[in-house]
């Protein structure tokens, strides 16, 4: 049996806002032969679009607010691993998630935790601007990064996928946000894609995809 053959990945998304990557992977994960599928979602915010996203594609969805932990990250974290490893969670994908993970939760899932960033990094990291930030220093391409996560500097791990988008005269955050979206919607499903066939080869801080899916 080959790894396209085998049972589906089983994806967990942590989500923020109003939930377009998260739409954008389950429209994918629908499509005969992905090699993927979204078990879970948790929101950090009981407002988040997100959501809803999650109940319209009839996956199931949980919210786990940090005041619901007295404010401590760790508590919270940890909560959130037990839950995904509960549902047999095999990837994490962090899409629109706003806030940084604790070491306990990250070596949970090694080399198994998937981040979409608004920038070309390693260029404006680490922020919730990035946009504003590269249109501040005159840009003419941005785009968007999956990456892999781990401990030490935000957005700072290895670099899966990226896509470019020009940046035109008289943009302005929005505008360039809304182009950038559109390719986060090709790039997330792309990066799951790669995880779920086996094709990325860490090298270091490099990641190679292969051509051979892994059996």
């Amino acid at each position: 049996m080959t790894w396209r053959d085998a049972r589906p990945v089983r994806v967990g998304v942590l989500v923020s806002g109003r939930g377009s990557n998260l739409d954008a992977l389950c429209a994918a994960a629908q499509a005969p032969g992905f090699p993927a599928r979204v078990v879970l979602v948790i929101s950090n915010r009981r407002d988040a679009g997100a959501l809803q996203v999650a109940s319209r594609r009839g996956v199931p969805a949980e919210v786990m607010p940090l005041g619901r932990y007295d404010h401590d990250a760790r508590a919270r974290d940890r909560a959130m691993r037990d839950r995904f490893l509960l549902s047999e969670v095999e990837l994490v994908v962090c899409a629109g998630y706003n806030r940084v993970l604790t070491d306990e939760f990250l070596a949970a899932f090694p080399d198994a935790i998937l981040n979409v960033h608004p920038s070309l990094l390693p260029a404006f990291g680490g922020g919730m601007r990035a946009v504003e930030e590269a249109l501040a220093h005159g840009v003419k391409v941005a785009g968007c990064t999956v990456q892999f996560l781990e401990p030490g500097i935000p957005d700072g791990g290895p670099i899966i996928v990226q896509r470019c988008v020009p940046v035109l005269e008289g943009d302005d955050a929005e505008r360039l946000r809304q182009r950038i979206h559109e390719q986060e919607w090709i790039a997330v499903p792309e990066a799951v894609r790669l995880w779920s066939e086996g094709r990325l080869r860490r090298e270091g801080r490099v990641v190679r995809i292969t051509e051979e899916v892994r059996s």
